[in-house]
């Protein structure tokens, strides 16, 4: 019913003032009025409605009713209707004590974008309390001589409520004596027929206050009157009001003020004592006053911030129960003894590292419970990050970015605002603010090295590993994983795909066939390392693969050619003196380096003792004089053998006929010669022919000194004769100082022909410094480069 009767009051609403093109914007007052003590849950308003905006608008833009860090929260906002409801009791009398008008200020905030807005909460007073009086009862001593009209002043009764509901009129138990006289709320009894103690010595009476509600509330005290011989001064104070002034968080026992009175009668009725009158229980915690001296001291707490004066009323009584009233006002004033509290209202969490420089990302309340400048709060972070606060509205502060954030430099900001007030001396706080920053994708991966090259021995296990690439990439989680892969390309017309592959997670490049380094020695992979971020990054490294050889091939032999193709016979002549160049072996090696570095052995002779074969030359030579008793048939096993390890070989044999004379030859005596030819014809003939061979001989040799500088091997039997181009190995190539042959190194033999008289006509070493077959390899390359870089001469 009487929230009924409340509800009946209508609500008011403030107006709304716009302060200007301000991003952040505060609002008006938004008041309301209903009656203390309504019920949890009560509706008392709906703001979404008074403020002109949608109720789901309350929800996403974070609406909260803001207090300050002492204060109760006694309404909240249901966010899907708007209505603002009770969330606490409201007790009037316990907030606003006797003030007329009691307003609970509190703040709306509403955030994105920020508004604040101001309500205020006028609580109606109901009649809730009863008038009472300070004592259960009152003991009054009249002495006899008092003469009608004596008025005698009685306790006033104390109600918490307010206007109408406080204390309005005062009713005495009807009486022979006494009528009750109310003037300025003093209470007092006036003396309408003297006393005579001797007849009545005590005099009960029953006093009652009531309140001007309807219905209305009363209170009662019993007055007991003690009728006494004639006490006719009552104590007088010295003044009327005393006032005092102490500052808050006063040491306990500070005397305060003393009050004084004076009773001008003698004796007992002189006597005056002191005491508090209609004292609150937290102000006899508070206060203490003693009860002879008047002295006032401080037995309490005192803080400003929860009370800001004192209002005290003493009670000066004689001996005999005359007494009189005085009021003590006791100011306080603040001291700087509460630091600012720093509260974080908004935050957000994390922080994506592509913010713009501006954008706020938090919201800092700061509050002060001093007054003046005491509380007057200057708000500031530490310079090191790129943060700063802004002021906004009344005691706000936008928390917002001063520059680029890079969460690959730091992911994590542990923020300190310090709050510092202007009191002197200034007190501070702080508080820490924990920001972590999103990650995007804004780092490309990057390999660890600029390029790499891997080295494979050919023929090498398919599914063998040639090296592995990494690249890195800060980035968080899928932003930062890194997926290899290969660009396409090609190798000697071949897709690269045929030959290797890798492995996208891990950066490792396998062999997906066997490599052959006669085919190719390198090829360059270009790999491609790409996060799995939203758009993705890429970055390329190039990957040059360099295959080594390996002995997989043996020495081919290119003179003299192998049985079978042709009848190879070299002639060497009687004369043949020791150390006589007669036949060369030449052979190739289709690999390089050391498994290319040929050697020449001779396996098996007719007579082992006459030739010997250089050992990296392959040029076969006499040891010795020939002599009559040497065989005319001489055969020779040669082996040719490569220095890998472990050692390829090839083998060929090598004929050779000792002789002066064609004829003496047994195979060549088939050949038909006419001795009844002129001997004058034969010798023109073989004039005409020697003649005519030197000459050609002698531009052919200088004709290739000069232009090719590369003479080909020439057969018996048919003047210089080149060896044919199908002894040469099908993967030949020719690598200078690595290499078994160089195109330039030949021999030229020359024999007269047509008749058995031939002579042979011996040719002088490409190389001087052949080996004798027992000797063994050089150690340094460069020596046998030495061996193959003479230049031929014909003799």
């Amino acid at each position: 019913m009487l929230y009924q009767a409340f509800s009946l009051i209508s609500l008011f609403h403030g107006f709304v003032l716009f302060l200007g093109p301000y991003s952040n914007t505060v609002y008006g007052d938004v008041t309301y009025s209903f009656p203390e003590e309504m019920k949890r849950g009560s509706v008392i308003g709906n703001i979404a409605k008074d403020l002109g905006m949608e109720p789901i608008k309350l929800s996403s833009r974070k609406a909260r009713i803001d207090t300050e860090e002492n204060d109760k929260r006694y309404c909240d906002i249901n966010l899907k209707t708007g209505n603002l409801v009770i969330a606490d009791r409201i007790d009037r009398e316990g907030l606003c004590a006797k003030k007329a008008s009691c307003v609970l200020k509190q703040e709306l905030v509403l955030e994105n974008p920020l508004e604040l807005h101001h309500i205020n909460f006028h609580v109606q007073d109901i009649n809730d309390n009863s008038p009472q009086f300070n004592e259960v009862q009152m003991n009054i001593e009249i002495t006899e001589s008092a003469g009608k009209g004596a008025r005698f002043l009685v306790g006033e009764a104390h109600d918490a409520d307010i206007g109408q509901n406080s204390v309005q009129k005062y009713s005495i138990q009807r009486n022979d004596h006494f009528l009750l006289d109310v003037e300025n709320d003093a209470v007092n009894l006036v003396l309408e027929k003297e006393l005579d103690r001797e007849q009545n010595g005590e005099i009960q009476l029953l006093l009652t206050a009531m309140d001007g509600a309807s219905p209305s509330r009363s209170g009662t005290v019993a007055i007991h009157i003690i009728v006494l011989d004639a006490n006719d001064n009552a104590p007088v104070f010295s003044q009327a009001i005393y006032e005092a002034s102490l500052p808050e968080n006063s040491p306990l026992d500070t005397a305060v003020l003393t009050v004084s009175a004076t009773d001008a009668d003698e004796g007992i009725n002189g006597e005056v004592t002191y005491d508090f009158d209609l004292i609150s229980e937290s102000d006899k915690k508070t206060f203490v006053i003693d009860h002879k001296k008047g002295d006032i001291r401080i037995v309490g707490k005192i803080d400003y911030e929860d009370m800001t004066s004192f209002e005290l009323r003493i009670k000066a009584k004689d001996g005999l129960g005359l007494a009189s009233y005085a009021k003590v006002i006791i100011d306080i004033s603040d001291i700087n003894d509460n630091a600012p509290v720093i509260h974080l209202k908004s935050l957000t969490k994390p922080i994506p590292e592509n913010v713009s420089p501006g954008t706020e990302v938090g919201i800092i309340n700061v509050q002060d419970r001093d007054s003046e400048n005491n509380r007057q709060v200057r708000c500031s972070i530490q310079q090191n990050v790129p943060f700063k606060l802004v002021p906004s509205i009344k005691n706000y502060y936008s928390l917002v970015t001063t520059g680029q954030l890079d969460r690959e430099l730091v992911s994590d900001y542990n923020i300190t605002i310090t709050a510092t007030d202007e009191g002197s001396p200034p007190l501070s706080s702080s508080k820490s603010v924990q920001l972590s920053v999103a990650d995007v994708n804004d780092n490309p991966p990057v390999f660890e090295e600029q390029s790499y090259s891997a080295y494979v021995t050919e023929n090498n296990k398919p599914g063998s590993t040639l090296c592995s690439v990494t690249a890195r990439d800060p980035d968080w989680r899928q932003n930062g994983t890194v997926i290899y892969s290969l660009l396409p390309g090609e190798v000697n017309g071949t897709p690269l795909s045929f030959y290797i592959s890798i492995n996208g997670d891990t950066g490792v490049i396998h062999a997906v066939r066997s490599l052959d380094y006669e085919q190719f020695r390198s090829f360059e992979v270009h790999v491609m390392a790409r996060d799995n971020g939203s758009p993705p990054l890429s970055s390329n490294v190039t990957v040059s693969v360099f295959i080594t050889d390996a002995n997989d091939n043996s020495p081919q032999i290119l003179y003299p050619a192998p049985e079978g193709n042709s009848f190879m016979t070299e002639l060497v002549p009687k004369s043949a003196q020791g150390g006589s160049l007669v036949s060369k072996v030449i052979a190739v090696d289709a690999d390089s380096g050391q498994n290319s570095w040929l050697s020449y052995h001779i396996v098996k002779s007719t007579d082992h003792g006459l030739f010997s074969i250089g050992l990296h030359s392959g040029e076969i030579r006499t040891q010795r004089d020939i002599s009559e008793s040497d065989s005319m048939k001489q055969n020779l096993i040669v082996s040719v053998k490569d220095n890998g390890q472990p050692p390829l070989s090839a083998t060929c044999a090598m004929y050779l006929l000792i002789s002066d004379n064609l004829a003496e030859v047994p195979e060549l005596k088939d050949m038909s010669y006419d001795e009844s030819n002129s001997r004058l014809t034969s010798y023109l003939i073989i004039a005409l022919v020697s003649v005519s061979t030197f000459f050609l001989t002698f531009i052919i040799v200088i004709l290739g000194v000069r232009f090719c500088r590369r003479r080909k091997p020439r057969l018996l039997f048919d003047g210089a004769v080149a060896i044919p181009s199908a002894y040469l190995p099908p993967n030949y190539a020719e690598v200078d100082g690595t290499g078994t042959l160089r195109s330039t190194y030949n021999y030229d033999a020359y024999l007269t022909t047509g008749s058995r008289t031939s002579d042979f006509k011996f040719v002088s070493s490409y190389n001087d410094n052949t080996l004798p077959a027992d000797q063994t390899l050089r150690k340094s390359p460069s020596d046998f480069a030495e061996t193959f870089e003479e230049s031929p001469e014909v003799i």
